[in-house]
């Protein structure tokens, strides 16, 4: 069921079926994206996947369509706390309708409908300071820094010498042979929202 829209993007209740057509969605070259890949899982482990992902009182997911209703991305909002009205969102696209604007648009398009619709107040999201295309759509759409922290990165065999790692160094630390990413903790509120809508291009 479709729930909102946008001048493109249609947003809706997140479905089993698109769960199975992640398999067709495109890979990222990018080593350093390689987590936000949909990896490889049988109908079994799409369920159990599925499952993991929709059932529980302090989250909900959505999914993204464009204009020519393919099934794009998906976005959550988790770790709700409906008393502070709050929650974490996160957004995954499928790397071939990367840089299409899609993303900017179908954040726009949910603000409005978490904010109004759904009572929220505000809304948080962790970045990668390596993800240089996702920090400047959070960005575009109002969210701003509040704080800065490391985190261990999820691959430790990572070659440090390739070109995607040194063309990113500043955004790693390297502790005890270990591998840390810096983390960006972002924030919107819905009066800043209200102010910047008009102005976010989609």
């Amino acid at each position: 069921m479709i729930l909102i829209k946008g001048k493109r993007v249609k947003i809706g209740e997140f479905n089993i079926q698109d769960v199975y057509f992640m398999r067709n969605w495109g890979k990222h070259d990018n080593p350093l994206f390689e987590d936000y890949n949909f990896p490889q899982m049988d109908d079994d482990e799409i369920v159990e996947w599925y499952e993991s992902k929709t059932l529980g009182m302090n989250k909900k997911y959505f999914s993204v369509y464009n204009e020519h209703d393919r099934f794009i991305g998906y976005l959550g909002i988790k770790h709700i706390r409906r008393i502070l009205r709050e929650s974490t969102l996160g957004i995954v696209f499928d790397p071939n309708f990367l840089n299409g604007g899609y993303g900017t648009e179908a954040i726009k398009t949910f603000l409005g409908y978490y904010f109004s619709d759904l009572g929220m107040k505000t809304l948080i999201l962790e970045v990668a300071k390596f993800n240089k295309r996702a920090l400047r759509c959070y960005e575009k759409c109002g969210f701003v820094i509040v704080d800065e922290y490391i985190r261990r990165f999820f691959d430790e065999s990572l070659d440090i010498n390739s070109p995607y790692f040194q063309n990113e160094i500043d955004s790693f630390v390297i502790k005890f042979g270990r591998i840390y990413n810096y983390i960006y903790k972002m924030k919107i509120d819905k009066e800043r929202f209200e102010k910047i809508s008009d102005k976010i291009e989609q």
